[in-house]
Parts: C-alpha cells; structure tokens; sequence
C-alpha cells in the first residue's frame, strides 16, 4: 500500500510554495506515494497548487481580521464546519501522516487529525511564527523550523532545524554571480543587497526600502530590487 501524505495550509506563496516542494520531494522519494492538498477556498493555493500537479481540496474557511469587522463573528462558525469537512476528508483519504504549512486550512486540518489520532507535523517558514501554528504546536508530533531560538515559541522536544524546503527547478540553478552583477551594471567590490517582496507582505516591504533608499545610497550599499 502507498503511503498518503496531506499537506495543508498556504494564502501566501510563504506557505505554498514551501508545500509544493515538500510535496515534491516526497514524490522524489517514494514514487508511489499519494498527496493530496487541502486549502482554503478563494486563496491563492487553490490556483498554484494544481498548476503544480497536484490535486486540492477547499475548505470554507478565513480568518481574523486584525480590525474590528462583523464578518470576524462569522470566523467561529466557519471553523467549526471546516473542522467537520476536515473530519471527513481524513476519513475518505485516510493518510498516513498530515503536514500543516501555516495558513487558515491548516489549523482546522491538524485539529481535525489529532482528533482522529493521526500523526502530524508543523512546517515553520518564519523566525517568528503565526498565531495559527502556535496554537497547533501541542497537537502535533513534530515541528520543522529554519531558524534558531525557536524553543521561545514552541516545545524544544518537538523541534526538529530542517531549514526551509526549496523547490527543485531554484536550488539546481548554477551560480551565475559575475554574470549577474554584469548583467545588472553593478560594482563587484561593493556590498549588494537582493530584496524580494513577496505575497501578501509585498506592499509593506516596499514601502520599507522606499523609505530608506537614501540611507543605502548613501552608505554604499548596490540595491537589486524586485517588485511589481
């Protein structure tokens, strides 16, 4: 019998891409092995996940908004239904192990699988981790992080530094450094920073490095600066 493997959460490309390489790594290592995702409807991991081959289910789930919003009374509600099809979905797929990347989908998931005794397990991208995966550490078997210190938010017996997964088709590129500061014009005797805005945190990191453009300008620093 194949093994099966769920991988849940995402809303932001932090957890899903991370899931799709967890994803694809398990595939690497056992070809027989059956994965299915479970998100949450309307979030960006129902369109990515299956452009990246693989099959997903949505729950009806969302989260708290930070500001007072009457939709925040519906959240109770909705966590409890997508717990029941969480319950469900363990049922009629009856996977081996249940995998939460952070994200709305995942706390009704790992919830539901530590109900039914399943084992578990948190991937945590951050050094500083979401309320979501806090709350679920004590549910789980293990939790995967990148970074030091992470015994300040949860169990250190549980802990396990597995850094953060990496899709194949970006760890395998060749480095290309001399031909990328070429490409860019830039001085390869001066510090060079590369700043990323991804996801749902784009707008904020933007904002910080317009901010302070001067500031790095004026301390010599070379800016290599994506965003959209």
């Amino acid at each position: 019998m194949p093994n099966k493997f769920i991988i849940s959460g995402g809303g932001t490309g932090g957890h899903i891409f991370p899931a799709i390489a967890i994803a694809n790594e398990i595939k690497a290592r056992e070809k027989d092995a059956e994965i299915l995702f479970v998100g949450a409807i309307g979030r960006m991991e129902m369109e990515k996940v299956p452009a990246a081959g693989y099959q997903i289910i949505g729950l009806n789930i969302s989260g708290l908004k930070r500001s007072f919003s009457l939709s925040n009374l519906a959240v109770p509600f909705k966590l409890f239904r997508a717990i029941l099809e969480a319950l469900k979905i363990l049922k009629t797929f009856k996977p081996n192990v249940v995998i939460g990347v952070g994200g709305y989908a995942s706390s009704a998931m790992l919830y539901a699988a530590s109900r039914k005794e399943i084992p578990a397990l948190i991937q945590e991208q951050n050094s500083f981790p979401g309320i979501t995966n806090k709350r679920l550490a004590g549910k789980v078997k293990k939790i995967c992080v990148a970074y030091d210190g992470m015994e300040k938010f949860f169990p250190a017996e549980k802990l396990a530094q597995t850094g953060n997964p990496v899709r194949q088709e970006i760890a395998s590129q060749p480095d290309n450094k001399s031909l990328a500061y070429k490409h860019f014009q830039l001085d390869q005797g001066k510090f060079t920073v590369l700043v990323i805005g991804g996801s749902l945190g784009a707008l904020s990191i933007n904002q910080s490095v317009l901010k302070n453009l001067k500031k790095l300008h004026e301390n010599g620093i070379q800016l290599v600066w994506q965003t959209g």
